[in-house]
């Protein structure tokens, strides 16, 4: 067997392609590598959304170049989005690198590799082919506990101005739903419990049915709450703009869909909104918020949030403050902004200070850390089922999550991996939930 390294950055979108690009590979005698020196292949695959993304894989690229120069015939890919917006560049600037293949082409590395190989030169694929990749991806996929994502949509049309999405991942494309049923009943026949359905913008799904016509994503998730076997679904990530009614009352109505919810807002300004171009007003988020909440009262909210965006100015940061305060957020990724080459923002002309940026962002997680801190105490000596996926640290210990996707430790649980099981929640820790098993506990 030849051994394949990924290494994996950003999204969790990423984690299913690279196990994707896994899974095309096994045919070809690929079985994965823990690390990239004891590799034959290794595969960066790539995100452009964080901050000087295309230079940490370039100086990762600088690494392998000296493992490959000590290891004859390994080849070296770098897939995702800072490939796609790449392209050639990354030949370019390191000639190591045997292929760069765009997150729609990854169906094509098997082909790339015979290329490759055969023609000991370069192989470069950055088409928007998604139809074309779902329908060329093996039906088998290796899964490794009891949850597991599912890319159910691609792309995105919104074109905010600080996103480089649409032009990596091109237009808004959404898989038939015979299909993603298909791949969901595959991965609860493995032991799957818990199915995270993905997508840039994954409330927009609009794949076909049946008879060709158009479903909503409340519709997929009421079809796939069906599957005997599959007690939990949940999905990422939203944009307010595509929150239909019809999804408020499946949170409602449908008891495997999880109540928590990440729901970007971004920037609580309405100017700031606009110059991002959302399509949204702080107002018909807080509406929005309150009709979801109306439908689940027991719902936790996680939210994005960019600080320093250009022509941000302290009454633009409070309004932003004013909405966290106002909502309560569970738990919500927040960064700095910063440029990404060939978005319209990148141009803009006032860009804030980094030292102001420092500050802001600061003063925001404190406030989000309050608030999930609150959050997480409020659930001391309480029970929630916990769907347990691996084992902790201590003898006997196992971790699992909870219903709002917090991460718990319960001790004498190794038995009840793949398994859902009462936890009491004894203590809320920094980032996690200790708890201990209710003695005689619903198991199932």
């Amino acid at each position: 067997m030849k051994k394949l390294f990924v290494k994996t950055y950003g999204c969790q979108m990423n984690v299913y392609d690279s196990a994707r690009m896994a899974d095309l590979l096994t045919p070809l005698g690929y079985e994965i590598a823990d690390a990239a020196e004891d590799a034959d292949m290794v595969i960066l695959n790539t995100c452009h959304v964080r901050e000087k993304a295309a230079e940490k894989v370039y100086s990762e690229l600088g690494r392998l170049k000296r493992l490959k120069d000590e290891k004859s015939g390994m080849l070296i890919a770098v897939a995702g989005c800072v490939a796609q917006a790449e392209g050639e560049e990354i030949i370019a600037r390191q000639p190591a690198v045997d292929m760069v293949v765009g997150p729609q082409s990854y169906h094509r590395l098997p082909e790339m590799i015979a290329r490759v190989t055969r023609e000991k030169g370069h192989a470069l694929e950055t088409d928007f082919p998604a139809d074309e990749k779902f329908d060329a991806l093996p039906e088998e996929n290796a899964t490794s506990g009891p949850a597991a994502f599912l890319t159910v949509q691609e792309g995105c049309d919104k074109f905010c101005t600080f996103c480089v999405v649409p032009y990596t991942r091109g237009n808004e494309y959404s898989r038939p739903v015979s299909q993603i049923e298909a791949e969901a009943r595959r991965l609860v026949a493995k032991g799957v419990r818990e199915i995270t359905l993905l997508g840039q913008n994954v409330n927009a799904y609009r794949g076909a049915d049946a008879n060709g016509n158009p479903a909503t994503l409340a519709r997929l998730v009421e079809r796939l709450a069906r599957i005997e076997g599959l007690d939990r679904l949940r999905y990422t990530t939203s944009h307010p703009r595509d929150m239909g009614e019809d999804l408020i009352a499946a949170h409602r109505d449908i008891a495997a869909l999880m109540p928590f919810l990440h729901l970007p807002v971004q920037s609580g300004s309405d100017r700031i909104l606009k110059t991002m171009n959302r399509q949204h007003t702080a107002a018909e988020y807080l509406r929005l918020i309150d009709r979801i909440r109306d439908a689940r009262p027991d719902i936790a909210l996680s939210s994005d949030f960019i600080v320093g965006f250009p022509g941000e100015t302290d009454k633009d940061f409070e309004d932003t403050m004013a909405l966290i305060r106002t909502v309560t957020f569970t738990q919500a990724f927040s960064f700095k902004y910063s440029p990404r080459p060939g978005t319209p923002a990148s141009a803009a002309k006032v860009q804030v200070p980094e030292d102001v940026k420092d500050a802001r962002l600061q003063a925001l997680q404190a406030l989000l850390r309050e608030q999930m801190d609150g959050f997480n105490a409020s659930c001391e000596g309480r029970t929630f089922p916990v769907l347990f996926e691996k084992l902790g640290r201590q003898p006997g210990q196992a971790i699992g999550r909870s219903p709002y996707l917090q991460a718990v430790h319960a001790d004498d649980a190794a038995h009840l991996i793949g398994k859902i099981a009462d936890v009491r929640i004894e203590k809320a820790m920094t980032n996690s939930l200790r708890g201990t098993l209710v003695e005689k506990a619903l198991v199932h």
